[in-house]
């Protein structure tokens, strides 16, 4: 019988002319019948570590603590360390990322936008994770106005693809929000690790940025626990951290694919 699983997508720094040169697209899968479990593992690290929100602080039913890149210091590093070591100890979890250079994009020479192009990008990062003998709930970050275009527009690439022309194998496609969900905030958690690493290492940040302890221990952490360097790709078959520093093609190979 196929398996379903639940995979939690999220983007970071995906626009073409923000000044920030390097884009991750990152994804956390899991069975569904273990989504449960890992979220109430995650909120229950939430309570053990103290992190509430004023509002929760007088209402027991409020919205507990969002984990985000953002949000990562110091003095909250220890949360997001254990956030690590779980993720790494459960087996049913699983990371998969694609790392961008947006300073050798050339879309006029491919003659296609950089919407176009996105939507490809979002391919590359799906098409390693789903198996068409499995079946899939795909979940979006809903971040602007355009998200409901972004949900329709994959849609379409994915059932244009040898894949699932006829949407069986993936059941559903759904726009939620961050907060709504503990494992899509564990997928910004660890696109941000990989997009923090990547510009340190191209210069893109701050020397203040560049001390944030925080943030490096979390790096570092899930190097360790890898045993994979976050600006390099890994295996294609990689399973627990699997990364993609992607190029593009030569114009020849595109021409004759």
């Amino acid at each position: 019988m196929p398996k379903l699983f639940n995979i939690y997508c999220d983007e970071s720094c995906h626009l073409e002319n923000d000044d920030i040169p390097v884009m991750v697209l990152g994804a956390v899968w899991c069975p569904v019948d273990k989504v449960r479990e890992i979220s109430e593992r995650v909120r229950e690290l939430k309570r053990q570590h103290e992190l509430l929100s004023p509002t929760e602080l007088r209402q027991n039913n409020a919205e507990p603590f969002e984990i985000k890149w953002t949000k990562v210091s110091r003095s909250k590093a220890d949360f997001y360390l254990s956030l690590v070591d779980y993720f790494f100890d459960d087996d049913d979890l699983h990371f998969r990322g694609v790392i961008i250079d947006k300073t050798i994009l050339d879309h006029e020479i491919r003659h296609q936008s950089h919407g176009t192009w996105y939507y490809k990008m979002l391919f590359t990062l799906l098409k390693p994770i789903i198996d068409p003998e499995q079946r899939y709930h795909i979940y979006l970050d809903i971040k602007d106005t355009r998200s409901e275009e972004k949900k329709r527009k994959l849609q379409e690439v994915l059932q244009n693809s040898k894949f699932d022309r006829v949407g069986f194998i993936i059941k559903r496609l759904q726009q939620i929000r961050s907060h709504e969900s503990e494992i899509m905030q564990l997928t910004d958690l660890f696109i941000g690790a990989v997009g923090y690493c990547n510009r340190i290492c191209w210069g893109d940040l701050a020397d203040r940025e560049c001390r944030n302890e925080g943030k490096i221990a979390i790096i570092n952490r899930i190097q360790k626990r890898s045993g994979k360097d976050l600006t390099q790709s890994t295996w294609l078959l990689e399973s627990k951290v699997n990364l993609l520093r992607w190029e593009p093609k030569e114009l020849d190979d595109e021409q004759s694919a």
